[in-house]
């Protein structure tokens, strides 16, 4: 059927554009150009950013800052009528929120190709839901999720845009980190129903089993893990921020706790794993033991990623890999899930 076959290639082209977005926003993170745009969607009030501080006006900075302020205080009303008087009261009173960085040419277009990868995800999911309608009206359901997947990329983008209005406070960009991985899963999901004509021939249903609970132990525990990450990270740009970016290989020890509680995470994450693993090979699903294998070579990589991270002084790539590979690690638990409750319809 060409309209499944259709859906499945865009479902997967967009769910690898997502993957990409996760990588260049590690690289944007990691050489600390989140910043290089001070507003959004445009950068310095232009598509096309500058490439030279002579294309801007002297006061620039005043500006943008004030633009970011109009946005932070609507921000701001918005989370005390949604009961977060405290965060809407930290927002506000937080002096470095409204701190402009000097213009860099680097940083700024660093930040505008992470941008355009957005752009690009944005059309492909309008893509998948322009094939989802095009599937029979039996699959209702498809074309639902379909449509709720295009509101949560848009939800993303404004989360995006609040993100540089607060100069990537902390705990927004941690929020900004799950919807991302909610489009994940629906974009695994899309691949998965349609993968070999299967639309409209098989079901789904969770079957009761412990592998099942195993899974979707390791589904909460790498979520958990990869909060933690985004928090480690965190506190290594405050101890970089306090030691003005010097002593680069003492930062992670700064940190304290959260890293040495993300670094036990990986240990009963790796368990879980092996668990996962024996108990399929057991059963001898081979489709099922395809993605376990990957799965583990990926945890395998993501813990030698974390280990350079922690005792090779933060090497700038190393960043954005290590998060690349838990979030595709996420990807592949959840489609181990929805392999082991695969269920015919007909």
């Amino acid at each position: 059927m060409k309209q499944n076959k259709r859906f499945n290639s865009v479902s997967k082209i967009a769910l690898l554009a997502v993957y990409i977005l996760v990588l260049v926003g590690g690289i944007v993170r990691s050489t600390g150009s989140g910043m290089g745009c001070p507003d959004w969607p445009k950068c310095f009030g232009s598509y096309v950013p500058p490439t030279d501080v002579r294309e801007l006006p002297a006061d620039y900075k005043e500006i943008y800052a004030a633009k970011r302020n109009k946005k932070n205080i609507r921000f701001a009303k918005l989370l005390t009528g949604l009961g977060f008087e405290d965060l809407a009261n930290q927002l506000l009173n937080d002096e470095s929120v409204l701190v402009e960085e000097d213009f860099n040419k680097y940083k700024t277009w660093t930040e505008y190709v992470n941008r355009l990868v957005g752009v690009a995800i944005g059309i492909l999911v309008i893509l998948v839901l322009f094939r989802a309608l095009q599937l029979g009206a039996e699959h209702r359901n498809i074309k639902f999720l379909a449509f709720f997947n295009l509101l949560l990329v848009v939800f993303q983008g404004w989360l995006g845009a609040i993100v540089v209005s607060t100069n990537l406070m902390p705990w927004m960009v941690t929020v900004h980190m799950l919807p991302a991985l909610i489009i994940v899963a629906l974009l695994v999901y899309f691949d998965f129903i349609s993968a070999r004509g299967n639309i409209g021939q098989m079901g789904w249903k969770y079957d009761q089993s412990l592998l099942n609970s195993l899974v979707l132990a390791g589904i909460v525990l790498l979520l958990v893990q990869i909060v933690l990450g985004t928090q480690v990270r965190e506190g290594v740009d405050q101890v970089a921020e306090n030691m003005n970016q010097l002593r680069r290989s003492e930062w992670v020890e700064l940190v304290g706790m959260k890293f040495y509680v993300h670094r036990s995470f990986s240990l009963l994450l790796l368990l879980i794993y092996g668990a996962i693993y024996l108990y399929v090979k057991r059963l001898e699903n081979s489709a099922v033991m395809k993605f376990v294998t990957r799965l583990l070579l990926l945890v395998g990589v993501t813990i030698v990623t974390g280990m350079v991270l922690a005792y090779l002084g933060l090497p700038a790539l190393a960043q954005p890999l290590h998060l690349l590979f838990a979030i595709i690690s996420f990807g592949f638990l959840v489609r181990i899930l929805f392999e082991l409750n695969r269920k015919r319809v007909i």
